[in-house]
């Protein structure tokens, strides 16, 4: 009804402004009555639809007036979670159970791909601004899945029991941002306590760290100068110049010592 009586009204005045142009000196009256009544319509429109604008009607001033986005819409889909304070309760709770069971979350994966040859690295990340992309990787499909080092079930997900080394994502799955914050938070723990680290395993020789080896034995002194003889057997027979002598003396006599 309104689009309706505002296409009346446009037609009106296009009625009306054609209409003065040619007979605006004989037909006075008729015109007035013309605008007078386009200007009642108008008014009806603004009083039953105040939000309606001449937007509404003209495709070019509707991208100049569109309203601001809200705070909700520009809120990415990474903080939609009422986990994101305490994320390692999501995996208790019964959503959880319901959803994945006693299976890790990148069980059930598995990435569409063109041909019958799979990437040999997953994507870069799933979610680009307010933007997610088709077929997201285990994290980023669920957004109360959030990596933390203190989320330690979910962190035991993504290593190996046998070997306690963290899976490749080109098996779970996992986009590349998320695989590092999975490193991350993963030596974090680690560091923290909160996961178990294998050591590895070091053969301890008593000889390695003991002080009767000879490398690490006392030098013994040379036989030279056990009998009183020089290191050098030419160093005894070298006598400085006299002349070179007393010029290095008379330079340097400010610095020599008394008995010199």
């Amino acid at each position: 009804m309104l689009f309706y009586t505002g296409c009346r009204l446009l037609f009106v005045v296009a009625i009306g402004q054609s209409f003065a142009c040619k007979h605006l000196n004989q037909h006075e009256g008729l015109f007035t009555r013309f605008v007078l009544q386009g200007i009642r319509d108008w008014k009806l429109i603004s009083s039953a639809a105040p939000g309606l604008k001449f937007r509404a009607l003209s495709s070019s001033s509707s991208s100049s007036s569109s309203s601001p986005p809200s705070a909700e819409n520009t809120e990415s889909p990474e903080t939609l979670s009422r986990y994101a304070d305490r994320p390692w309760e999501y995996l208790e709770s019964e959503e959880y159970i319901e959803r994945y069971g006693s299976k890790p979350v990148w069980a059930n994966y598995r990435r569409n791909h063109k041909g019958g040859v799979p990437p040999q690295q997953t994507r870069k990340t799933c979610i680009r601004g307010d933007k997610i992309c088709g077929n997201p990787c285990p994290i980023c499909r669920d957004p109360n899945i959030i990596v933390h080092y203190k989320n330690v079930n979910l962190l035991q997900q993504f290593i190996s029991p046998q070997t306690g080394i963290v899976h490749d994502p080109t098996r779970t799955g996992v986009c590349m941002k998320q695989q590092k914050l999975l490193n991350k938070a993963i030596e974090t723990a680690r560091d923290c306590g909160l996961l178990a680290v294998q050591l590895p395993h070091v053969d301890y020789s008593k000889e390695d760290y003991s002080n009767t080896h000879g490398a690490v034995a006392p030098t013994p002194a040379p036989v030279s100068l056990r009998s009183g003889e020089l290191w050098y057997s030419w160093y005894g027979s070298i006598k400085p110049d006299e002349r070179e002598l007393a010029r290095v003396k008379r330079i340097y006599k400010d610095y020599l010592k008394p008995d010199v």
